[in-house]
């Protein structure tokens, strides 16, 4: 019964900012990773931040994209600034979670949300 709710895609020029948001629920005893991937048209899913024990930045965002955590509402946000337009994809959450009452790690995915970036 966990879940991964994202929010906060949109359409914005480029060099603007968004802000997109993932909220865990459910029977969730704890959660290891939380991150963001991200799809472009015709392309694979690639990896574009992660948080866990450690930060880890995909080359073509680092300095521009800020992940961060609020453990007590199993909630993580990608906070992004100078977009291009290359970065339009449809960005999916991602979390690694012991569920409640197991002693094994899932991993869970997000619905997507869109992020449109124009010239």
């Amino acid at each position: 019964q966990v879940q991964l709710v994202e929010s906060g895609g949109g359409l914005v020029q480029a060099g603007g900012s968004l802000s997109l948001s993932c909220a865990a629920s459910g029977s969730i005893f704890s959660i290891r990773i939380m991150g963001w991937y991200r799809q472009a048209p015709g392309k694979q899913r690639e990896l574009v931040a992660t948080s866990g024990n450690s930060t880890n930045y995909a080359e073509f965002v680092k300095g521009r994209f800020t992940i961060s955590r609020d453990n007590a509402k199993n909630t993580v946000y990608l906070q992004m600034n100078g977009l291009k337009p290359e970065d339009t994809a449809v960005y999916y959450c991602n979390a690694v979670i012991r569920p409640t009452g197991s002693m094994k790690l899932y991993i869970y995915w997000g619905q997507g949300t869109q992020v449109t970036v124009s010239s």
